[in-house]
């Protein structure tokens, strides 16, 4: 099989469990991207594939496919799968308006949680529910969750914040633009931050199962660093909310892939 037709082979997956959005709108942005990418680093013209998934496990199921040699996942996802999916970190992502770091907040009924044992049997909702390890060993690191409590996915942060707020047993865990809009909320006095996560990657580009060499994983890196400057680069990047790439830079005790 000759480079060429090996090097078409390859996909890379957007995978974005919990956030709004639809595979087919996102399939045009994604292509861009790809096709930026591909451009930026010297690989072969349509050498690089991309879909997008909005959910866990068609990501995983996604990710062990022979041809997905890249993943574009959040942090969360990369804490719960990089050991069982062998995801090495390639580039972590410039978030536009939030940067490559981000804090996420615990949000509980004013005055009700006052240490982590006040949440014994509690439910705790987040967009990273999916990744339980994240939310209690990176995100909530500082504040050991009773081993009661439900951790739980959910896309309605809104939903989620009304119940906080009268009173039954649940906290939510945020992201930074979802923890920005509570003062804007009309019950934001019966809520109340409880504590805040150290600051996180926000996502990742890694390589999957080292399917791509390292020489080529080389060249793609170098070619994400420099994509935001690159003629072309920043148009590709912003539909995503992308400002650009930096190294990567993961909290000390990230288990390895």
């Amino acid at each position: 099989m000759s480079t060429l037709l090996a090097a078409s082979l390859s996909t890379l997956v957007f995978c974005a469990p919990g956030y709004p959005g639809a595979a087919n709108d996102a399939q045009p942005l994604v292509d861009q991207f790809a096709s930026a990418a591909v451009a930026a680093s010297g690989w072969p013209a349509g050498s690089l594939a991309a879909v997008y998934d909005p959910t866990e496990d068609g990501g995983v199921a996604k990710l062990k496919a022979a041809d997905t040699v890249l993943a574009f996942v959040p942090y969360p996802f990369f804490v719960e799968h990089a050991t069982q999916l062998h995801l090495m970190p390639l580039v972590q992502a410039d978030i536009s308006d939030i940067g490559p770091r981000e804090k996420w907040t615990l949000v509980a009924k004013a005055g009700r949680v006052t240490a982590p044992a006040s949440m014994a049997g509690f439910t705790l909702l987040s967009v990273a529910g999916y990744a339980p390890d994240f939310v209690r060993n990176s995100a909530l690191k500082g504040w050991a969750l009773p081993s009661d409590v439900k951790i739980e996915a959910t896309g309605q942060v809104l939903s989620a914040l009304r119940r906080v707020a009268a009173g039954e047993p649940v906290a939510v865990l945020l992201d930074p633009t979802q923890a920005a809009a509570l003062p804007s909320l009309p019950f934001a006095a019966q809520l109340q931050t409880v504590t805040q996560s150290p600051e996180l990657p926000v996502a990742l580009i890694v390589v999957v199962d080292s399917r791509v060499t390292a020489t080529r994983a080389r060249s793609l890196q170098q070619g994400l660093l420099k994509m935001g400057q690159a003629p072309g680069g920043a148009d590709s990047l912003a539909p995503l909310r992308l400002h650009g790439f930096v190294l990567p830079k993961l909290p000390a005790d990230t288990a390895p892939p």
